[in-house]
């Protein structure tokens, strides 16, 4: 009895341990939410907070068409391998700090169609690896300068419809943002821009940059920006070329739109247009698979000390520190090296050439095809050859033979036709007045006496005096099968 009340504790607690951890693995999956592999899809819940014990293996969390109005801090610090997050059509108008913390994988960020009003220096704070950033359709009117600092992977950033008024454009540099290609402002209420901040942007960020539907006023410096961007062909400016509109003398109800209506700014020194020299284009290489291939960064940077990023067809970025494995190398002179292609290695390769000393980057593309190994030429060709010599001695053979001259060979005599087989009456009934009245088959035979009368004749020379007695018919049915 004694050893069983002493043994009785430890056997509950196990059993307690058990239970919890049964329950913890089945609670993994919330039951508001719809569980797979990877993914976790909890949007259109009516959720007001995140739910608990989350899968650690998530890569991909939908919790948009919510009603999630704060995230506190290390809201997702279970989620280490959290790459894509959708918090769009909530109610959030603010985040804590550190928020996403221990969440560094985060790639894609949706905070859409919320409530925000200010975007805080903090918000996205330890997000290095992030490239797409959504903040369209939210109550923005401030964006930190802080704010960008440290998304050194950013490739995209999406801030329009909001009422933005002000943007620090100055926190975004080659060195801080070497990959950033599209900056969204449109439909907001910028009014007057810092345009010596703008112009002094990245080529890349240049043209990615939507300004339209804005309040801008008009003068001499925005219109001279704009003009440039029109001749160089960028697509931001060309796409929205009625959407492109500025207030004169900052009079709301005296809008033009500057890129139709250019007499309005006639007086305006735009300079010449310039090209930007951010893009060196190379040819094409084409190897064959299982050769080695190296692929240069030449630019037309000449800094001595520059670093080097390459993108890989498939979006990975490739550095000398990141790649240091057998299957890709990148050199400190920027030359990339794969040591055996493969079919899967084709596609356009970026390199960005960085000098963070003057603050400049250039970009080179190389298109590269890989192809398969073609079957040995010389075999191929040798039994092609072979085919061709074979194929001329059987022709020969056939063309040049001659039967046997032995005299043990005995030629065939040939036929002798009896003389009944030349009827004088069936010539008689060929060459019949009556012919028009025959059917096609004899028609047709009557095309052929030419042929057929002087053999008769060598053959058998009674049937001269047949033919004479009807010689009148048969110059008459000559006559008419030579018109024929």
């Amino acid at each position: 009895m004694g050893q069983s009340s002493m043994t009785s504790p430890f056997s509950l607690g196990t059993n307690l341990v058990l239970c919890l951890l049964v329950r913890s693995s089945v609670a993994s999956c919330p039951a508001v939410c719809l569980c797979t592999s990877d993914t976790l899809s909890c949007g259109a819940q009516g959720l007001t907070r995140l739910p608990l014990l989350l899968p650690p293996t998530t890569s991909t969390l939908d919790l948009s068409f919510n009603r999630l109005g704060w995230l506190g801090p290390s809201s997702f610090s279970n989620l280490p391998r959290l790459d894509t997050l959708r918090l769009a059509n909530n109610q959030l108008t603010t985040l804590g700090h550190g928020v996403f913390h221990n969440a560094s994988s985060l790639r894609h960020l949706d905070l859409s169609s919320n409530r925000l009003r200010v975007v805080e220096q903090h918000y996205l704070q330890g997000l290095w690896r992030l490239e797409e950033l959504l903040l369209y359709n939210n109550r923005i009117s401030r964006v930190e300068s802080g704010m960008l600092s440290g998304l050194s992977s950013l490739r995209k950033a999406y801030f329009s419809l909001n009422q933005i008024t002000e943007f620090p454009f100055f926190s975004i540099q080659d060195h801080s943002h070497p990959f950033l290609i599209m900056l969204d402002l449109s439909s907001n209420r910028l009014s007057a821009l810092p345009w010596e901040d703008v112009k002094a942007l990245p080529g890349s960020v240049q043209k990615g940059l939507y300004l339209h539907n804005n309040s801008l006023v008009c003068d001499c410096s925005m219109y001279s920006v704009f003009w440039h961007w029109e001749q160089r062909g960028f697509d931001t400016v060309r796409d929205f070329t009625d959407e492109h509109t500025c207030l004169i003398y900052g009079e709301a109800r005296a809008s033009v739109s500057f890129l139709r209506h250019s007499r309005y700014f006639q007086n305006c020194t735009v300079g010449k247009a310039v090209s930007l020299p951010m893009m060196v284009s190379a040819s094409n290489v084409v190897v064959n698979e299982g050769e080695r291939v190296r692929l240069d960064c030449q630019t037309s940077l000449r800094a001595k000390e520059l670093s080097y990023v390459w993108v890989s067809p498939s979006q990975e970025y490739l550095t000398q520190a990141g790649f240091n494995d057998t299957l890709v190398s990148v050199f400190p002179n920027g030359t990339l090296e794969i040591p055996s292609a493969r079919v899967n290695d084709t596609g356009v390769y970026v390199c960005t050439a960085l000098d963070l000393k003057h603050a400049q980057n250039a970009t080179r593309e190389v298109n590269v095809t890989v192809v398969r190994a073609l079957p040995d030429s010389f075999s191929t060709g040798y039994t092609t050859l072979v085919g061709c010599v074979v194929t001329l001695v059987l022709i020969l053979m056939y063309l040049y033979l001659t039967p046997c001259r032995c005299g043990c060979c005995k030629q065939p005599q040939p036929e002798t036709s009896p003389v009944t087989a030349y009827d004088p009456g069936t010539l008689a009934s060929i060459f019949s007045p009556t012919l028009g009245h025959r059917d096609s088959i004899k028609v047709s035979s009557n095309k052929h006496v030419v042929f057929i009368e002087p053999v008769l004749v060598d053959q058998n020379g009674a049937l001269r005096a047949a033919l004479a007695t009807d010689q009148a018919t048969l110059q008459w049915e000559w006559d008419t099968s030579g018109l024929t």
